[in-house]
């Protein structure tokens, strides 16, 4: 009997997945595979499982002919750009009986389930979670204008298509499905980053219809204004990366303010372009702006952490006003990696190490630290003096620690 499985093609460091029943098609594995798990998920036109192995969970996605293999490489191509997305684990080919017992050849996806992240039902269905709502749709602004800056069309923007986490008191966005996307290895058609927007709101509006037509959707949402808000705020953050100075003859020091607000933004800066004006005097200043993890990506350099962007802004914030600190101390220039050092042995380990009972799968021990420096801004407001990290932990570990 010829085997199910045509083709199965993984990267290292994961399950070998020969064990599920690959002779069914996905929607009949329910009853049929000891190891699916229920957790939230947003709609899709394809079937999606997820399974559990030793504790890691793995999204799989069935698709017609050969479209796994082709969005699996879109996805690594995404992970080489260090665009926020889903982690693609592998594809498969398989050969399965139908319910007519006629056979068919169909493709899965395989990626890692991005752990603690959020759907957006939960985020639009419980009033709890309100104080989130705009954090997602500026998240959702900020994830497109990333891929278009790295050439990506995504064709299928939607709050289904995205995941979220926490990140310092707001939200990240990740892109789940890139069934539809391309990848432009040169300049990115502005038509298609229009066409890319013009979807977008379409899919957001038509994601929360469809919740409040099952009275899903929690009272207070404007649905035709919220794709809207969305594309407002991408056009913002659109021409605050993609604008041109003039630099006047002794402003040098703008160019510096200006990769400084880009950094303020998340993004990094790649390249600086200085093009002679019309006059000779003057210089027009074009900035190649690149992805948005300059702050993760400066912290991991420092401390081998590895954060979202907004709670390593946070960390970098205070490793350098400890570097401030160090070097009047010490009446002598103190490196960033010194004090990123003194940071982590005295400061953000020992505080996590105290607040290891309230870590679980949900909350990260980054995002966990975050919440205590905005629990120590409160209480040194309080009390007009710095309270410390240690005070600040043993207060909210007594008055956070048991919800």
């Amino acid at each position: 009997m010829p085997s199910p499985l045509l083709k199965l093609s993984l990267r290292p460091n994961h399950p070998d997945f020969l064990d599920l029943p690959w002779h069914l098609p996905l929607v009949k594995w329910p009853g049929n595979c000891s190891r699916l798990e229920e957790v939230y998920k947003g709609l899709s036109r394809h079937p999606v499982l997820f399974l559990n192995y030793e504790g890691f969970l793995y999204a799989l996605k069935e698709l017609p002919g050969e479209l796994a293999e082709k969005e699996y490489d879109l996805l690594l191509q995404m992970e080489d750009l260090h665009l926020p997305g889903v982690t693609p684990a592998g594809f498969a080919f398989t050969h399965t009986s139908q319910r007519d017992d006629t056979k068919s050849d169909a493709s899965v996806l395989i990626t890692r389930y991005l752990e603690r992240s959020l759907p957006y039902r939960s985020l639009f269905m419980a009033g709890s979670l309100m104080r989130y709502r705009e954090h997602l749709l500026d998240a959702i602004a900020g994830l497109l204008v990333q891929l278009h800056l790295a050439g990506v069309y995504w064709g299928d923007c939607s709050l289904s298509n995205t995941l979220f986490r926490r990140d310092a008191g707001a939200l990240r966005a990740y892109l789940v499905d890139a069934e539809t996307a391309e990848i432009y290895p040169d300049r990115f058609p502005a038509a298609d980053r229009f066409h890319d927007l013009q979807i977008m709101e379409e899919n957001v509006n038509g994601d929360l219809l469809d919740l409040e037509t099952a009275h899903l959707l929690a009272k207070g949402i404007p649905i035709s204004d919220t794709g809207e808000y969305i594309r407002q705020r991408y056009q913002r953050l659109w021409e605050e990366i993609s604008r041109e100075e003039t630099i006047n003859p002794g402003e040098h020091y703008r160019i510096q303010e200006r990769i400084r607000a880009l950094n303020a933004l998340g993004f990094s800066v790649g390249n600086v372009e200085l093009v002679g004006g019309e006059n000779g005097g003057q210089l027009r200043l074009r900035v190649m702006v690149t992805d948005r993890n300059f702050h993760s990506d400066q912290l991991h350099d420092l401390t081998g952490l590895g954060v979202e962007e907004m709670q390593a802004r946070k960390m970098m914030n205070e490793i350098q006003e400890l570097k401030a600190t160090l070097s009047q101390v010490n009446n002598r220039s103190t490196p960033l990696s010194a004090a990123a050092y003194q940071w982590l042995e005295n400061i953000y380990q020992p505080t996590v190490k105290f607040l290891q009972p309230m870590i679980d799968q949900q909350t990260s021990p980054a995002e966990l630290y975050c919440q205590v420096l905005e629990h120590k801004w409160y209480l040194s407001e309080q009390a007009h003096q710095d309270v410390g990290h240690q005070a600040a932990a043993e207060d909210f570990l007594r008055k956070f620690g048991n919800k």
